[in-house]
């Protein structure tokens, strides 16, 4: 055989085998998509314990370790005949998106968590989307309820991209009916917060579903304080109500100075005033004839046996009623402990598809079920505050 044909065969051969070798490497790397378990099952937090959304961060963190002792109380989730407890790794993106991104990547590549729980809002939920596709690992967020969180920009799903609440559209859209219908408003002014798509998105919905007249509309930024002026030029309005989707911090300042401004009407909200610093802001007795949209309400739970277990318990550790966002977070953990079990296994990419099965899960905020969306189909209710209390709460399917 002569040397240049002996070169051309080892020369195939050698490209031979690194194609063999690239094509192993490729076959393993899909095999091997996402986090596997190791000892534990590693689930990340990625939540606002500081800055702006602190108050809803904290509230969440507190269910979501609840949730997790519980859990591991009970010897941990069955991976496929066996019992893995949970190791929880917390970190905080300070409400803010960049900071977001970077928790999402160092728990998904450092810490090689198998599911995350959080963030708490839209905007830091966002940022956080690229690092946990890339990993093939699952999010489910407590609280992000913009309608295009868990959608691509073509409309598709987000694969690893859940929420254990309702979007803003179903939010706005019921506000909008109960203002009408349950309040007999006719003329509504509407004040939102524009510096996140949570308010635009509230604001949007309700104006498209009021079917009385919205007399005027104005908005606000996170850290505003000063909102005399806006309601004064509402007070000569004439209005019957006002539609105010926002965060406690400015919604407490909001109502109290409506109240000192002598504007007695009706004030709605949504689920950004389910928390008890709202009253404590306002001041217990400007925070009458307030009412807010939310996923939980301790009133209607009460009926509930696993949200009365939820609250027992809560109460028990923490010295105080379960809110809102630690209800949601606790049903967040048990949604990726029921998408563990079905799928019968830990590994990230297989907890997604098990999310994605969720169907009449018992939450303590109601039956769940995950659509193809990855949206949380579950009951609305509308709370109202009398004198920064809880007075009463309506359960809307």
């Amino acid at each position: 055989m002569r040397k240049s044909v002996v070169k051309k065969l080892i020369g195939l051969g050698t490209v031979m085998m690194a194609a063999g070798i690239l094509a192993g490497c490729s076959t393993a790397k899909s095999e091997s998509k996402g986090n596997p378990v190791g000892k534990t099952i590693k689930i990340g937090v990625n939540m606002e314990l500081s800055g702006a959304a602190a108050g809803y961060g904290n509230s969440q963190k507190q269910g979501i370790q609840l949730a997790v002792d519980q859990i591991n109380k009970a010897g941990g989730i069955n991976v496929d005949g066996k019992k893995k407890k949970i190791t929880l790794i917390i970190k905080d993106n300070k409400t803010s998106t960049s900071t977001s991104a970077s928790v999402a990547a160092q728990l998904v590549n450092k810490d090689k968590v198998n599911a995350i729980v959080g963030p708490a809002t839209t905007n830091a939920g966002t940022a956080q989307i690229p690092n946990i596709t890339k990993a093939a690992v699952p999010s489910v967020s407590p609280s992000a309820t913009d309608p295009n969180f868990t959608l691509q920009k073509s409309g598709k799903v987000q694969p690893y991209v859940f929420r254990a609440c309702y979007q803003n559209n179903f939010q706005g859209s019921t506000a909008a009916k109960f203002a009408y219908t349950d309040l007999k408003t006719k003329r509504v002014a509407v004040l939102a917060d524009n510096s996140s798509d949570y308010g635009t998105g509230l604001a949007k919905a309700f104006k498209k579903t009021y079917k009385g007249k919205v007399a005027a509309s104005q908005y606000f930024q996170e850290g505003d304080k000063d909102f005399n002026a806006i309601l004064t030029s509402f007070k000569n309005k004439k209005i019957d109500a006002i539609y105010a989707p926002g965060y406690y911090s400015e919604l407490g300042l909001i109502v109290k100075q409506a109240r000192q401004a002598g504007i007695n009407v009706p004030i709605i909200g949504s689920d950004g005033m389910a928390d008890p610093k709202l009253a404590q802001i306002a001041g217990d007795k400007n925070a009458s004839n307030v009412y807010y949209t939310t996923p939980f309400s301790t009133r209607v739970a009460s009926q509930n046996g696993t949200a009365k277990k939820f609250m027992n318990a809560f109460k028990e550790r923490y010295n105080e009623e379960a809110p809102t966002f630690s209800a949601l977070a606790y049903d967040s953990v048990n949604m990726i402990k029921d998408a563990i079990e079905t799928e019968k296994s830990a590994d990230s990419a297989k907890i997604a598809a098990g999310l994605a099965k969720v169907k009449n899960f018992d939450g303590v905020t109601g039956k769940i079920t995950i659509d193809s969306k990855h949206n949380a189909n579950k009951p609305i209710v509308v709370e109202t505050l009398t004198n920064g209390k809880v007075s009463a709460a309506t359960e809307i399917k």
